[in-house]
């Protein structure tokens, strides 16, 4: 993805206010409210960890921690590899994260996933000709 930062900024400004949102609404004394409060904000909650972990580099900290435990050649070039992984092949995450404020005036064209218009299911008589997308 391009101007992966930017897309972040703007991503992390939709979750503040959908939290904003979330919590100005007075639950009354119907109690879906209270529930649907709940979920917006544990919704929020789960998409900044996944945020946090595209920027983190947690490599370096699970590289030393291998190294203090002394673990086995073997396990710490798992660890190697593990950690290794480049932010490029986790940002994919962000652009997913992304589809939910395409409508937004903010919201860049460039970050709209290439693939969007095939989404759809094949109809009855027409077979699919894509190999199924792995889940994230």
């Amino acid at each position: 993805m391009r101007n992966l930062e930017g897309a972040m900024v703007f991503l992390r400004a939709r979750l503040r206010e959908d939290e904003t949102a979330a919590r100005a609404v007075k639950p009354s004394e119907n109690d879906g409210v209270a529930g649907l409060q709940a979920r917006v904000l544990a919704d929020v909650a789960a998409k900044r960890r996944l945020v946090a972990w595209v920027e983190a580099n947690h490599g370096t900290t699970w590289k030393a921690n291998a190294e203090a435990q002394g673990l086995p050649f073997w396990q710490k070039g798992i660890v190697d590899v593990i950690a290794g992984v480049p932010k490029f092949f986790r940002s994919p995450v962000i652009s997913r994260l992304l589809t939910a404020y395409e409508e937004h005036p903010d919201f860049q064209p460039e970050w709209k996933l290439i693939d969007d218009e095939s989404e759809g299911e094949p109809g009855k008589d027409e077979p699919s000709t894509r190999a199924p997308r792995p889940v994230i």
